[in-house]
């Protein structure tokens, strides 16, 4: 589980601030795909005075996840704020202004899509 871990925070301490990057595309990044609780977890597991930017990862919607104990999402929401990220009135940033990746046009490694089986019908043929 180390690992794991010490992959999922060298790849947060990359996230520049002012940009944010999702709990599944960090687990992509990290050789955890389809594994975006394990970031959670791992984020979760860091020390009080830990250096790893953990403020700088959001849900997929472009939230700040709620916790079972509230309180850290208004600190990390003072965090994304101060590095200038800006908020809707639905509590949500764009991840397309920004997402980290979205932002730098890098891809995200995936798997290859399964081969399936091909069309018998001609691209080109009409519809009747």
């Amino acid at each position: 589980m180390e690992g794991r871990n010490a992959r999922v925070y060298a790849i947060v301490r990359r996230i520049p601030k002012g940009r944010v990057a999702t709990y599944g595309e960090i687990a992509t990044l990290a050789g955890l795909d389809g594994m975006p609780r394990q970031v959670g977890y791992a984020l979760h597991g860091l020390p009080p005075r830990s250096t790893v930017p953990w403020h700088r990862v959001v849900n997929a919607r472009g939230e700040i996840s709620p916790r079972k104990v509230p309180g850290p999402e208004l600190d990390q929401r003072l965090r994304l704020e101060m590095e200038g990220i800006c908020f809707d009135n639905r509590g949500r940033m764009s991840l397309r202004t920004f997402g980290w990746l979205r932002k730098n046009q890098e891809s995200i490694p995936t798997r290859p899509k399964p081969k399936g089986r091909k069309s018998r019908i001609s691209p080109t043929a009409k519809l009747a």
